[in-house]
């Protein structure tokens, strides 16, 4: 019978795949566009209420703005859009970003875009599910009252679908993806016929609302200040495109065309239900405030401000009718959901900076389902942490968004430029140039337009917020330069002289016993198999009475080692084993000792309790000394005859077993992590025999 932790894995993520099922996951564009554009398509639902809440800050009359921040926004996305896609083309490994950074700019340049994504990514999941639980929250009061739980749940969610493996998610998320373009593009085209065509008079349930601006009076500088934060904040919608470029290597062949078909798809989606939903946002007169316990200064008793979705389809289709539901439960959906890319972009950037060293290597390997499972878990916990250090509002995470995306996109664009320049300099064919002249000025236009946005970012969101993204970007940025520089010093380290290795000039074998009985007697046979130079035993006296009856029971059996006794009048067992160790090989420094500890292993956890620790301590203190080896001696004892070594191999993730039981082990054996050996602590086991 399986575990109970062993069971419930399986039962959330499934069996695990072979490594050869690789290839399987990979996704055709139908499904990776929900996959890795679920972040793009729902800022339709939070970016048109950070404009029109930005501009209430100067009363209703700047509404009117709201357009032409729209278009302003509209640009910057077909721009990026168009950017990337070259980058698709050029750098088909999937390390985006990062990797043009790094080709093209330099090390450091890459670490500094990989840092801000890492940044934008945490922000992607907790801002999409924060703003998905405001807009479930419009039409059930309990979802509002216990937001952050419900945010909290919904990351643990999508963490188990994203663990089972990239199709799975991708199938997933294929349904409420393309059902919610469907209801909301419904939705706008309903309005749009029925204002622009049929001539109805659709009024929003806030059109009537008197509201009072934050700041009075304002023009010339403080107003284009204001309309410079709408368009900051608006700039929340071109968070996503990145992932696909991070994403290509899951795309089916051809992988850079299916890439950049699907980038043309998410800008073309996005776009139109942006521009929609703004220009229904005027025609129905929809306002939407920062603050309407202040700003409301008059309208219907009770009167509760809802998302701008919800307040499009009350508008629409009525109040309280299936289709607003189906509206707001769509909108909802997206937003859960968007997350998901996040969860494809960051465990593979994390693995491909796991593999330059930038990040701990175990961030490289793949998990049961053939999905990057630690970079998935990561994710998850720091997205938690955010949403309960904010209280899942949307209004304040939204503050922190969008610098680190645009850090990144400014970075990408440059390394662009340097790419095509050192490829124009060896390409003589005219068609190829031109070809790359035409990439070159599309990156180039995208690299000053994301670098204006970036300062725009940076002066109207600093003081709100964004300072505490940069910081995070700047603790990781430095944390990625110690990890590599660790990897780079051990790797120095163990690196091979030159010539052949030198020879220990003499082996000096130390048996410990705490007693004489089988485990002790194996170890000295042990030891003496090995024909070291010296042999002796060594106990510590910390019991006079003890070590006398060994001193008899070693004479009466004759053991064929001298018995050596270190007294120790405090007691200790550590400190005096350690300065006899090192007294063997002072005078010799080309001499090694090795250290044979006879232990027992036990078959049941609670065992292990009731036996003392010393020879861990022992060997854990002995592995810092140089010029000392380590043995471990076991004798097993009868308990561990009853353990299902079966069911102990299949919660182990140790990859392929050697050894007599390899036939015996799980046929789906995990890939997530290196093989390695049981250690002391796994086992439980005893003190020196």
């Amino acid at each position: 019978m399986a575990r109970p932790t062993a069971l419930m894995k399986r039962l959330l993520l499934g069996r695990p795949f072979r490594s050869d099922r690789l290839k399987h996951t990979l996704l055709p564009k139908r499904v990776a566009l929900p996959v890795f554009a679920s972040d793009a398509l729902s800022s339709v639902a939070y970016a048109p209420d950070e404009i029109l809440l930005t501009l209430s800050i100067a009363g209703a009359s700047a509404f009117i703005f709201s357009p032409w921040v729209g278009l302003a926004v509209v640009v910057v996305m077909l721009t990026v859009v168009a950017s990337y896609r070259q980058t698709v083309h050029a750098y088909p490994s999937g390390g985006g970003d990062y990797e043009v950074a790094t080709v093209n700019l330099g090390q450091k340049a890459g670490v500094g875009v990989a840092s801000a994504l890492m940044v934008d990514y945490v922000l992607t999941v907790a801002v999409s599910v924060s703003s998905g639980v405001a807009n479930l929250g419009s039409v059930l009061p309990f979802v509002a009252t216990h937001k952050v739980g419900i945010a909290v749940g919904a990351v643990v969610l999508l963490t188990a679908i994203n663990l089972r493996g990239l199709r799975e998610s991708g199938t997933a998320l294929a349904i409420p993806t393309y059902g919610f373009i469907i209801v909301v593009g419904g939705m706008i085209l309903t309005g749009l016929v029925r204002v622009v065509v049929l001539g109805h008079d659709l009024r929003a349930p806030s059109a009537d609302l008197v509201i009072s601006a934050e700041w009075h009076d304002l023009t010339g500088v403080a107003m284009v200040f204001l309309l410079l934060r709408a368009f900051s904040s608006g700039c929340a919608a071109l968070t996503g495109v990145e992932a696909i470029s991070n994403g290509v290597p899951a795309f089916k062949p051809p992988k850079s065309r299916n890439a950049a078909t699907t980038l043309l798809l998410l800008g073309s989606v996005a776009v139109g239900l942006i521009v929609g939903i703004i220009w229904l946002a005027r025609l129905t007169g929809l306002q939407f405030v920062e603050d309407p316990a202040q700003q409301i200064e008059s309208g219907p008793a009770g009167y509760v401000q809802k998302t701008v979705t919800a307040q499009l389809g009350e508008t629409i289709f009525g109040s309280g009718s299936v289709l607003l539901f189906l509206v707001v439960a769509a909108t909802a959906m997206i937003l859960f959901l968007a997350a998901n890319t996040a969860f494809n972009g960051f465990p593979v950037l994390g693995s491909i900076l796991a593999q330059d060293r930038y990040l701990p290597r175990q961030l490289h390997t793949r998990g049961d389902r053939l999905a990057f499972s630690n970079g998935i878990v990561f994710l998850a916990v720091f997205a938690i942490v955010l949403i309960v250090g904010f209280q899942a509002e949307v209004t304040r995470l939204i503050q922190l968004y969008i610098v680190g995306v645009f850090v990144s996109f400014t970075l990408s664009q440059a390394g662009m430029i340097r790419h095509w320049n050192r490829r124009l300099r060896t390409e003589r064919d005219p068609q190829a140039r031109r070809r790359m002249l035409r990439s070159r000025a599309i990156n180039g236009f995208g690299m000053g337009l994301t670098g204006t946005v970036l300062v725009i970012v940076l002066i109207t969101k600093f003081l709100l917020g964004a300072w505490i993204a940069i910081a995070a970007m700047a603790v990781i940025y430095l944390l990625m330069l110690t990890i590599r520089r660790h990897y780079d010093r051990v790797a120095a380290e163990l690196e091979p002289d030159e010539g052949r290795p030198v020879l220990p000039a003499r082996n000096h074998a130390v048996v410990l016993v705490s007693k004489l009985h089988r485990p002790t007697l194996r170890a000295v046979a042990y030891a003496q198999a090995t024909r070291p130079d010296t042999l002796t035993a060594v106990t510590v006296n910390v019991d006079d009475t003890d070590t006398q009856k060994l001193q008899r029971d070693w004479e009466r059996h004759g053991v064929p080692v001298p018995l050596t006794v270190i007294d120790s009048p405090y007691r200790e067992i550590t400190r005096p084993v350690i300065d006899f160790v090192k007294s063997a090989r002072r005078n010799a420094p080309r001499d090694v000792v090795t250290v044979f500890i006879p232990e027992y292993v036990v078959g049941h956890w609670w065992e292990n309790l009731l036996h003392n620790q010393s020879a861990l301590r022992l060997k854990g203190r002995l592995l810092f000394e140089p010029g000392v080896m380590v043995t471990s001696v076991p004798w097993q004892l009868a308990s561990t005859a009853n353990k299902n070594l079966e069911r102990y191999d299949a919660t182990l993730t140790l990859g392929p077993a050697r050894g007599p039981r390899a036939a015996r082990r799980d046929p789906y054996p995990s890939v997530d992590g290196d093989p390695a050996g049981e250690t002391v602590a796994d086992r439980g086991g005893a003190a020196p025999a």
